[in-house]
Parts: C-alpha cells; sequence; structure tokens
C-alpha cells in the first residue's frame, strides 16, 4: 500500500499534450516551431549583445530593454526542450520534479516580464514629462536596484505557490493539457481541495501582473495628457512615437495571457486545440516579436544592428 499511496501524492510523472487532432503532423510542427525559437533566441541575444557592446546604447532606455530582452530569452529556454521533444520525438513524459521546475522558471520569467513592462513605462514616463531630470531620477545604481527588486519579486512571489502545490494529491488522470508545465493545468488534476491554491494563485497574478497593467495605464494617462499640452503637432507626434515599441510589447504580453487565463476559467467547452494555440502564442509570441519591434522602430539600435552586419555600407 506504500508505494501506491506515494504514486496517489506524488506521481512520478506527467504527460504533456501536443496539439488534438493534429498528432500526426507534430514532426513536422517542428519546423515552424524551430524557426519562432530560432528568432527568438538570436533576436534577443542579437539586443543584449548590441546594447552591451555598443556605449551610446548605455542609457536607462536601452538597459531596461536590456532586462526585456533577459526575460524573453528565459522564457524561450524554460520550453524549448519540452516543446521541441514533444514535436519531434514524441517525448510526453516529465518527471513531477521536472514539471515543478519549468513552471518555477515560466511564471517566474512572466512575472519578470510584467515588471520590465511597468519599470520602461516609468521610463517614458519621466522621459516626457519631466525630461531635465530625466539623468538624474533614472541612474546606473537605480536602474541595478530595480532589476535585483524585479528579480527578487518574481522568484520570492512564485515558491509559496509551488510548496502548495506539493501537497496536494493527484490520483487522477497525469495527461497535461499543454505542451509545458502551467501551474492552473496542474492544479486541476488534484483530487485534493484546490480552493487555497486557486485563490493563492488568483492574488499573486493580481499583486503582479495585475497591479503592473494598472500602472502601466496610469503611466500612459499621464504620458497622453502631457503630449497634449505640447504646443506643435510635429514634436508631439515625435514624442509619442518614442512609445510606439513599448505599447506593442505591453499588448503582445498582455493580450495571449489574459486569453489564456480566461480560458482556463471559463472555456471549459472550449475546443481542445483551442487552449493549446493559446498557450503556445502567450509564450512565444512575446519573444519572438519584442525585438523585431525595437530593431525596426528604434533608430539607434537599427542603426548598431546594420553597422554590423554591413559595415562597409554604414
Amino acid at each position: 500500500m506504500a508505494p501506491l499511496n506515494n504514486t496517489m501524492f506524488y506521481p512520478q510523472s506527467f504527460f504533456l499534450t501536443g496539439i488534438p487532432g493534429l498528432e500526426r503532423f507534430h514532426v513536422w510542427l517542428t519546423i515552424p516551431f524551430c524557426c519562432l525559437y530560432g528568432i527568438a533566441l538570436s533576436g534577443n541575444s542579437m539586443i543584449l549583445f548590441v546594447i552591451i557592446t555598443e556605449p551610446s546604447l548605455h542609457e536607462p532606455m536601452y538597459y531596461f530593454l536590456s532586462m526585456l530582452s533577459f526575460t524573453d530569452l528565459g522564457l524561450c529556454l524554460s520550453t524549448l526542450i519540452t516543446m521541441l521533444g514533444l514535436f519531434g520525438f514524441n517525448a510526453r513524459e516529465i518527471s513531477f520534479d521536472a514539471c515543478i521546475g519549468q513552471m518555477f522558471f515560466i511564471h517566474g520569467f512572466t512575472f519578470m516580464e510584467s515588471s520590465v513592462l511597468l519599470a520602461m513605462a516609468f521610463d517614458r514616463f519621466i522621459a516626457i514629462c519631466n525630461p531635465l531630470r530625466y539623468t538624474t531620477i533614472l541612474t546606473n545604481s537605480r536602474i541595478a536596484k530595480v532589476g535585483m527588486v524585479i528579480v527578487i519579486r518574481g522568484t520570492a512571489a512564485l515558491v509559496p505557490l509551488l510548496l502548495l502545490l506539493k501537497r496536494l494529491s493527484f490520483c487522477h488522470s497525469h495527461v497535461l493539457h499543454h505542451s509545458y508545465c502551467f501551474h492552473p493545468d496542474v492544479m486541476k488534476l488534484s483530487c485534493s481541495d484546490t480552493k487555497v491554491n486557486s485563490v493563492f494563485g488568483l492574488a499573486i497574478v493580481i499583486s503582479t501582473a495585475g497591479v503592473d497593467s494598472v500602472f502601466i495605464l496610469l503611466s500612459y494617462v499621464l504620458i497622453i495628457h502631457s503630449i497634449l499640452s505640447i504646443a506643435s503637432p510635429e514634436e508631439r507626434k515625435k514624442a509619442f512615437s518614442t512609445c510606439i515599441s513599448h505599447i506593442s510589447a505591453v499588448a503582445i504580453f498582455y493580450i495571449p495571457m489574459i486569453s489564456l487565463s480566461l480560458v482556463h476559467r471559463f472555456g471549459k467547452h472550449a475546443l481542445p486545440y483551442v487552449h493549446t494555440l493559446i498557450a503556445n502564442v502567450y509564450l512565444l509570441i512575446p519573444p519572438v516579436m519584442n525585438p523585431i519591434i525595437y530593431s525596426v522602430k528604434t533608430k539607434q539600435i537599427r542603426r548598431v544592428i546594420l553597422k554590423i552586419f554591413l559595415p562597409k555600407k554604414i
């Protein structure tokens, strides 16, 4: 009976799920997934390399952008092995401890990215609303402290959440609905009372991403108010153009995240592949799109990248 009880409370492994109904095409699906991972890893690595090596980019705005690229790299690496293993080699099994570890990194980097987007919104607020004090407010030491707070906040919130998850028993199906370990997905498989886990998980999301989104919105209300007070239409356009990249990054991060949360809580009767599609978009699209957006929209970064690849023409 002891082994049975241990299995009930601590399952040896879970089984990941690809795209329902398209199992025979999983091998072919590795091609677009490899392309997306390649773009995300190379793009964010390039942004980090450019900011680190180019002295002209050693400014607050680009330091925060390097933090965003770092969190995007972390998100990609957190799911790379399980995603490609599942679709390329049908490696569905993941151990319980490995699943907990993957959840820690996925949710941790997600909370960190939310915090970084808030810091970037504050950066744009200072740059537009109080430009004369920009460099005195956002000093290198303060930016470093902000980075430390982001890391501590993202990791500290998850430790009690995962400890609460480990106390649950899993005596039902061990088949997950995604190609990676996602906290609400794992929690649903438990045969224990999960009210505490659900409430605590919701509280963490509200106190991190929820609070961040409110302050980001507030920052842009103040930014727009400040821009509208500028007399020259050309200066208004120039001031607002500095925020386009950040607004795009906020949209591609929060829209998939909110969509996935709504599907998990209210989409019980949604088609299975809807969950999978939104889940993959939630983790892959922001790391893929952020370096593209900032490379295209930010003149300084675009110039340095072109100087690296086309030194004779620049």
